[in-house]
């Protein structure tokens, strides 16, 4: 299938889909009811959040589902109770009784995931990117407005106080005009999985659905360096450090700038890391937005951190004040007070914002309210990352229609906007 089926075909599947869970039925909770909860994909992540849930009140574990029977079975475990065991996820969105569900499978499930939870008349916490390229997120966005359905992107930062007070200084003027902003991941290799190595393709593991597991992913012998924990550096997959963690820090940037780029440049490569990896050990991006200049480092072969042992952050600089902050906390320097580095002002972060985040999603699933980070917010911050990382694979700089998300007049850049699927795994 080209692009341009594909895209048809997403469409028409969204509008389908729209009808008919327009008519599915949706539990109306009482007061005092417990929300019912599913969560697809459980290793390490996905278990985090059964084990945080298993703590609240008002949540219920019913159902637990993976591919692989081993993380069915410790997550059954971790959630205290007895909940159902799947490997396929569309037996756990048949269940009438299940009122949310979490994902947190790899990125490349994402989207398709969403939407059939949607139409299935399911609310949805699903882990970051949001999609795995822009196309899908933009689907992913307008379905859940379509059917009137919560959703929370697991971008939890912007459920944490400190984040919040940040942004909020930002946004008041206190920094000036900012004219630069600078975000960074640093891990050195033994901190981000270690080498690959060139490993043999193998049997299927025992109790692991593979042929599941890779959905809609090209087809492709089994391979231990790309499955659990190292699918994060392979492209069918998922988009690596700047769309699976960068894209918090960008997250950050759109919340306190806004959304508008108009173009992106981006270089590096695998200069270190002798291994299976696709993706780029070493990247750097320039984005050109409205007024301002945002960049973006990141490296998998060196973690010398310059600033106060940051291994991540941000950078926010205007005329009268320099923001520096990371999920530590932040710092105020003013330029009257550059000579003695000593900063204006600094407040350290508090609280777990996993549950602050997962409590917003409950409470907006009882509500029908808007979350913190809802479908549309995470689209439009995970876009960053994608279009990082099109212009580190075609090799030139990336224009942006942000109106229309387009790339005008690059057809090639332009077919990474979406993928190909493996059938049934359409959108």
């Amino acid at each position: 299938m080209n692009n341009a089926e594909i895209s048809r075909r997403t469409m028409l599947q969204v509008a389908a889909g729209a009808t008919a869970a327009t008519l599915a039925p949706s539990r109306a909770l009482g007061a005092n009811e417990r929300i019912n909860v599913g969560f697809i994909g459980v290793g390490g992540m996905g278990t985090g959040h059964v084990g945080r849930c298993s703590k609240m009140d008002d949540v219920n574990i019913v159902a637990v589902c993976d591919v692989d029977e081993a993380h069915q079975r410790r997550a059954a475990e971790v959630s205290g109770a007895l909940p159902k065991t799947y490997s396929d996820f569309r037996h756990l969105l048949d269940r009438n009784d299940i009122d949310a569900v979490f994902i947190a499978t790899p990125e490349h499930w994402h989207p398709i995931l969403a939407c059939r939870a949607f139409e299935a008349g399911k609310d949805v916490y699903t882990e970051k990117p949001l999609a795995h390229n822009i196309r899908e997120g933009r689907t992913v966005a307008d379905t859940a407005s379509k059917l009137g359905r919560v959703c929370q992107v697991g971008l939890q930062q912007r459920s944490g106080g400190h984040w919040q007070h940040a942004v909020e200084r930002i946004r008041s003027g206190e920094l000036g005009k900012i004219s630069t902003v600078h975000a960074w991941n640093v891990w050195n290799a033994s901190e981000m999985f270690g080498d690959l190595g060139r490993r043999a393709d193998s049997p299927v593991p025992p109790g692991v659905d593979y042929d599941m597991w890779l959905g809609p992913a090209p087809l492709r012998p089994f391979n231990s360096a790309r499955f659990h924990g190292y699918w994060y550096f392979f492209w069918d997959i998922a988009g690596a450090m700047p769309s699976g963690w960068g894209v918090h820090l960008f997250d950050i940037v759109h919340w306190a700038m806004g959304h508008d780029i108009k173009c992106v440049a981006a270089t590096g490569g695998i200069f270190v890391m002798d291994d299976m990896r696709e993706t780029p050990d070493t990247l750097d991006a320039i984005f050109n937005c409205p007024g301002y200049t945002l960049t973006y480092s990141m490296r998998h072969a060196n973690g010398w951190r310059v600033h106060d042992d940051m291994d991540h952050g941000i950078e926010f600089f205007g005329d009268k004040a320099t923001l520096q902050i990371n999920r530590a906390g932040f710092h105020i320097y003013r330029e009257e007070d550059r000579s003695s580095r000593k900063p204006f002002y600094s407040e350290n972060a508090e609280g777990d914002n996993y549950v602050a985040h997962e409590r917003d999603f409950f409470d907006c699933v009882r509500s029908r309210g808007k979350t913190r980070c809802d479908a549309e917010t995470g689209h439009r911050s995970t876009i960053y990352g994608h279009l990082a990382n099109i212009a580190y694979r075609t090799g030139r700089t990336i224009a942006w229609n942000g109106a229309e998300e387009q790339i005008p007049a690059d057809p090639e850049a332009a077919k990474l906007l979406t993928r190909e699927y493996r059938e049934p795994w359409v959108m």
